[in-house]
């Protein structure tokens, strides 16, 4: 099944809150390698006028892309995941992440062009506080390939 043009433009209702952990965001900074204090030490962070330690920039892929599973798990969406490949990811922040945030996702899906056998999807994640201040803005690209008639693929 290809992938459904008529979702772009779709906006998926608020997903479930996510609770910033800091052990999340230390998993994450390890995996990620970054070592600075402020993603580290409370102490540092607290001193430097943040609640606690924040997250790396890109931790905000994590909530994005739960609330991009609503999309791709969407069986009408016609999106096979294991033909997906990430293709772009940008983020745009208001504000650090920091542990004990309580975050709510909205997921658009702002278009689906065609190219080449592939279908180009693009996702937008806005990312707020639970009373709707604006946190962080994750655009995403999928390239999902097509399925090859020739190879049965």
């Amino acid at each position: 099944m290809p992938v459904n043009s008529a979702y772009a433009g779709r906006e998926y209702p608020p997903g479930p809150v996510y609770e910033v952990a800091r052990e999340k965001l230390d998993e994450f900074a390890d995996a990620v390698g970054a070592d600075h204090p402020l993603h580290r030490d409370a102490d540092a962070a607290r001193a430097a006028g943040y609640p606690d330690v924040i997250a790396p920039p890109t931790f905000a892929v994590v909530i994005a892309q739960r609330a991009e599973e609503q999309y791709v798990g969407d069986p009408d969406a016609g999106v096979d995941f294991s033909r997906v490949v990430h293709a772009e990811e940008r983020f745009s922040h208001h504000r650090p992440i920091h542990a004990g945030d309580r975050l709510v996702t909205v997921l658009h899906v702002d278009a689906i062009v065609e190219r080449g056998g592939l279908s180009m999807v693009t996702t937008r994640a806005e990312i707020t506080t639970e009373d709707g201040s604006a946190v962080a803005r994750v655009v995403s690209t999928l390239a999902v390939r097509g399925s090859d008639p020739e190879v049965g693929a």
